[in-house]
């Protein structure tokens, strides 16, 4: 470790909500190095908005190199770490006095961009958006959150579109409310997507997601579900491949870190680990991954200061604000009395108008005229 007044050196790998919130955190006090393969921050809960909207979709993205006045921003990708650095695919290491692992994870498209380019990304939304346009019946492939909000997305801009979501489970959203799930199916219902609860489809259908390219598939039940286009919204990945080696964590089952209430990953005073990585039993939420980035930021700080960091994460109860196109949707937020349902305008006024993205561009120091959501 560097000593006396000598500034320390802080790597974060991966540059999503945390990890970004995290590098901003420590930019005055350390010499903040971010690595990430992404040559922008993608917001990914506005990309179901920018699948329907292209027009839009340049809202999302948000360019690292106005992130940090100080730090440095590395678009590589990290191949294996060490209790003392990263070692990066072109093979060189960085040292580093903390680490600190925030590489999320990965997730089909359109909820998650698969390229690392924007300008990449920017043009599979818009070629996707054709496919959408001219697709009459669009199947979903899971009711979770993400299914969900992607169907209100697509029934806001297109009304007449015959929208099917399907997932093997009985219930929407298990562990919310009753109150919760009754608003919920009152809204899907409303405009007109037809839900198939308990229905796992008996093989993915033949087409690539997001390619007009009309199907029918048949589900375990022996039904028959036709549509011109579908989409994968389920399959969660973690991004941890480079911690195989098991050096620095041993990786539980789904490829999660496990970590100390301080949120150090176990056995390693000066490596932290945030957001989807973790292993904390609590939803994988951006909203989360942001909390967890303050409880880092403040005690690597500390330990900067030659102070004892003191900062403590508890895992937090089910919520969620699921946007149902940019005027519906429902909430579920913790108070002091128990969690409470939010409706629809809430929901809007919150999340659903802009998803938030004036909130990212204040981080990244943009100024952007975003126009209506």
């Amino acid at each position: 470790m560097a000593n006396g007044t000598a500034r320390r050196t802080v790597v974060v790998i991966g540059g999503g909500y945390g990890g970004s919130a995290v590098a901003k955190a420590l930019d005055e006090e350390t010499d903040v190095v971010l690595i990430d393969p992404k040559d922008a921050f993608v917001h990914a809960a506005g990309s179901l908005r920018a699948l329907v909207r292209p027009d839009w979709a340049e809202n999302i993205f948000f360019p690292y190199d106005t992130l940090l006045k100080r730090g440095t921003f590395r678009r590589e990708r990290a191949v294996a770490v060490d209790p003392g650095g990263v070692t990066l695919a072109s093979g060189e290491r960085i040292a580093a006095d903390y680490l600190v692992l925030a590489s999320g994870s990965d997730y089909p498209f359109p909820a998650k961009t698969d390229t690392d380019l924007s300008g990449d990304a920017l043009a599979r939304i818009r070629e996707a958006h054709a496919e959408l346009a001219a697709a009459g019946r669009v199947l979903i492939a899971g009711a979770g959150p993400v299914g969900l909000e992607l169907s209100g997305e697509i029934k806001a801009v297109w009304p007449g579109k015959h929208v099917i979501v399907t997932d093997p489970a009985d219930e929407l959203m298990p562990g919310f409310l009753p109150e919760f799930r009754e608003e919920l199916l009152r809204q899907l219902d409303g405009i007109g997507v037809e839900l198939r609860l308990g229905t796992a489809l008996a093989g993915e259908p033949p087409a690539e997601p997001g390619r007009l390219k009309p199907f029918t598939v048949t589900t375990t039940g022996g039904d028959a579900i036709e549509a011109d286009l579908w989409f994968r919204c389920y399959g969660v990945r973690s991004n941890g491949g480079y911690l195989a080696d098991g050096r620095v964590a041993a990786r539980d089952a789904q490829g999660r870190v496990p970590v100390t209430e301080r949120l150090n990953v176990v056995g390693h005073d000066h490596i932290y680990a945030l957001g989807d990585l973790t292993g904390l039993a609590e939803a994988k939420m951006a909203g989360y991954a942001m909390k967890h980035a303050e409880v880092v930021a403040g005690n690597v700080l500390a330990q900067v200061r030659g102070e004892v960091p003191t900062g403590t994460y508890r895992p937090s109860p089910p919520s969620a604000l699921l946007p149902l196109g940019p005027g519906g949707g429902v909430g579920q937020v913790p108070t002091p009395d128990g969690p409470a349902v939010l409706p629809a305008a809430q929901v809007s006024a919150y999340k659903g108008k802009d998803l938030f993205t004036g909130r990212f561009a204040e981080l990244f120091g943009i100024t952007r005229d975003e126009g209506t959501a």
